[in-house]
């Protein structure tokens, strides 16, 4: 098929009636009996995959072809009952397939330690086994469609296509080498940026492994949530990587804020909603790190924040080494005893990744995990209520303040939508 490739001229950005033509001018033509669609979870709730798995659903339904949904979970909790029902809408909560990141996958091959070392410019050689959901290789599906949300993101550069198979749905060695690669390659090599090594990673096993054998579409989107509005302002779907180029071209005029200067001081709100870990919660960090001024101070709001992992193995680990920076949890990962760490690369990346490695403070202001548990993981704690008497997000608008003691700051809303860049 030729790629359909629509941008929004209004300001409020593509009507329903215009992603539902485009949506049926990509299904033109195909004789569809089953179908699997693998959106996003609720962590991108924002990006409108909602709306577009739930016209595919009764589109598909109503040329009697069966529809499967498996959201592309990686390591997190599965979607509730209520985030399904406000993310995709009248479709039954039964529809939904869980992904299960640590057994239910297939390997099919494994990317080649030379390529690797290539990749990486010889900073992981190790080769990569390539894991996905069993599923994805089932041939009694005539299509699958990968909706999904293009945003800057701390490991691949810019989120989904590939990513939502290899992580998404992929196998806890996949997600875990990855991972680790794009910590030690560094995040700033890669956030907001295409051709990553963890892109050309995803690349490769989609050309060797996924490509002639899985007959997929994506339906990439490109978002903003002005007050909390989605405004999709880009729907590009198509069978290759032409469909991410313009996708990855958009997302970078809408989700990347040059500032004008380094954040002394910066407020982030944590929406309790969408963000109950320091895993998630973490966005907070990753993408402001880039405008953060070195002595600089960055609060996170995070009433909802009750854990620090997706699931109990990660949250022990996080608890038992912490974000201490880099060169600390390197160095943990190597020690002969902390086989723990090891066999959890992806927890010792995020542990990389959610640490200013001493360049400016982290606070998490919390109210449903103590502040004990906050600092016993390197981070300072500060009360949630107090902070938001301070930092009201309900009166703040995105942008400069002036804060009490006369020190300008800067808020964010949702870190999940944007990259800050000095």
């Amino acid at each position: 098929m030729n790629d359909i490739n629509l941008t929004a001229t209004a300001e409020t950005g593509l009507t329903r009636d215009e992603i539902a033509a485009a949506l049926e001018k990509a299904l033109a033509g195909r004789a569809l009996r089953r179908v699997l669609v693998i959106p996003p979870d609720f962590t991108r709730f924002h990006s409108n995959a909602g709306l577009i798995t739930n016209i595919l659903w009764h589109s598909l339904r109503g040329r009697g072809a069966a529809v499967d949904i498996l959201p592309a979970l990686g390591t997190h909790v599965p979607v509730s009952e209520s985030q399904w029902g406000a993310m995709f809408g009248d479709i039954p909560y039964s529809a939904m397939i869980v992904h299960d990141w640590r057994n239910d996958v297939i390997r099919l091959g494994e990317i080649p330690g030379d390529e690797v070392a290539r990749i990486s410019q010889g900073l992981w050689r190790h080769a990569v086994p390539v894991e996905v959901n069993r599923r994805l290789m089932d041939k009694s599906y005539d299509l699958v469609v990968s909706p999904g949300q293009v945003v800057p993101h701390e490991v691949v550069g810019m989120a989904n296509h590939g990513k939502n198979i290899f992580v998404g749905i992929g196998g806890s060695a996949m997600i875990n080498a990855s991972h680790m690669i794009g910590a030690v390659c560094g995040m700033e090599k890669a956030m907001g940026r295409d051709h990553s090594p963890v892109r050309q990673l995803f690349d490769y096993a989609l050309e060797h492994f996924i490509y002639g054998k899985v007959p997929i579409l994506w339906a990439l989107t490109v978002t903003t949530a002005p007050g909390g509005r989605v405004v999709q302002h880009g729907l590009f779907i198509g069978e290759g990587r032409s469909c991410l180029e313009k996708a990855i071209a958009l997302a970078q005029e809408k989700n990347t804020d040059k500032v004008d200067r380094p954040f002394a001081r910066c407020v982030v709100y944590l929406d309790p909603r969408e963000f109950n870990s320091t895993w998630l919660g973490n966005k907070a960090i990753y993408r402001t790190r880039m405008a953060m001024a070195d002595g600089g101070h960055l609060i996170i709001l995070a009433p909802g924040v009750e854990r620090f992992g997706e699931d109990p193995t990660v949250d022990a680990l996080i608890r038992k080494y912490g974000y201490r920076g880099r060169i600390a949890t390197l160095e943990a990962f190597e020690k002969p005893e902390n086989e723990d760490l090891r066999a959890n690369a992806g927890a010792a990346a995020h542990l990389i990744h959610g640490s200013s490695d001493g360049r400016f403070d982290i606070t998490y202001a919390v109210k449903r995990i103590s502040r004990r548990e906050i600092e016993g993981v390197g981070f300072k704690a500060a009360d949630y209520d107090e902070m938001a008497r301070r930092y009201d997000p309900e009166k703040l608008s995105p942008g400069w303040h002036t804060d009490t003691d006369g020190v300008q700051f800067f808020y964010i809303p949702n870190p999940a939508l944007g990259l800050w860049m000095a």
